[in-house]
């Protein structure tokens, strides 16, 4: 071999050399950002506000996070199991409980909406107004055709308070009264089911703006200050779970209570209206 083939040869290798440090760097960078799981009602996912708020965090952050969207019991439940790394959700109560009992270490108010009463156009049960309680009142003494999401979700629990305050007593082994159907199943479907047999049903407003089936289905109930929908972020103890990812977490958790998640939680519109409104920082 002549010295300028042994010399080419050897400046290939110094490159190869210089390159490969960086390399390395780049690929142990990659492997330390881990994806995260996130446990979350259907309302986020199925309003589609996840689709517009997780692309923008994975540009801030580069992390890919999975979603499980189930109800907010459910959800709460896979953070006491260690099954997620944060949760996203709707029920204060259940939220400040798990908290309270060492399975997540903080919550955090993120945003909110309302939920709405949905029925048909016609309202045969005269519920239409801004009182939650009465219109429940109303549907039990018509015997009205009801669906309850019954799920163990930040909505089914809302849903139960109010029947509660109405004086209707909802027992989990029988119906409140004969039209009334518990389906177990997320928003999206019980909608599905009022629509096409004409019941009531109580929804998140996100959802229902993005709902596309709606059929005769209008909003009869709206206003009530107690029909307030609160959503809180947490990300899950690893004192309990070692294995949950809680630094990747807590920066889903920092960014989505920043300015810069708050701004995409605004932003995000179905036909010119806002679904969700941050309120992280009052």
């Amino acid at each position: 071999m002549n010295s300028l083939s042994m010399m080419s040869r050897s400046l290939k290798s110094i490159r190869t050399a210089a390159l490969f440090p960086i390399a390395l760097c780049a690929t142990l960078s990659m492997a330390q950002i881990q994806p995260i799981v996130m446990a979350s009602t259907t309302s986020t996912e199925q309003s589609g506000l996840f689709g517009a708020l997780l692309p923008e965090f994975k540009k801030a952050s580069g992390i890919d996070i999975k979603v499980v969207a189930v109800g907010t019991g459910q959800a709460i439940d896979m953070g006491r199991r260690g099954d997620a790394d944060v949760l996203f959700v709707h029920d204060q109560v259940a939220e400040e409980k798990v908290v309270a009992e060492g399975f997540a270490i903080k919550r955090f108010p993120v945003m909110y909406n309302d939920f709405v009463l949905v029925g048909p156009a016609a309202d045969p049960a005269r519920t239409k107004g801004k009182d939650i309680v009465d219109a429940l009142k109303k549907l039990s003494a018509a015997n009205a055709n009801v669906i309850s999401r019954g799920d163990k979700s930040g909505t089914h629990a809302a849903e139960l308070r109010y029947w509660k305050a109405a004086g209707v007593e909802t027992p989990a082994d029988k119906p409140a009264f004969s039209n009334y159907k518990a389906c177990g199943c997320g928003m999206g479907p019980a909608l599905n089911i009022a629509a096409s047999s004409g019941g009531y049903v109580l929804a998140d407003r996100g959802t229902w703006l993005s709902f596309k089936n709606r059929g005769d289905l209008a909003v009869l109930v709206e206003g009530d200050t107690r029909l307030f929908n609160q959503y809180g972020v947490m990300v899950v103890n690893p004192a309990r779970h070692p294995q949950a990812k809680v630094v990747e977490a807590q920066k889903f958790v920092d960014w989505v209570i920043s300015p810069a998640g708050q701004n995409v939680i605004a932003g995000y519109k179905i036909n010119g209206e806002q679904l969700f409104f941050p309120n992280a920082n009052k």
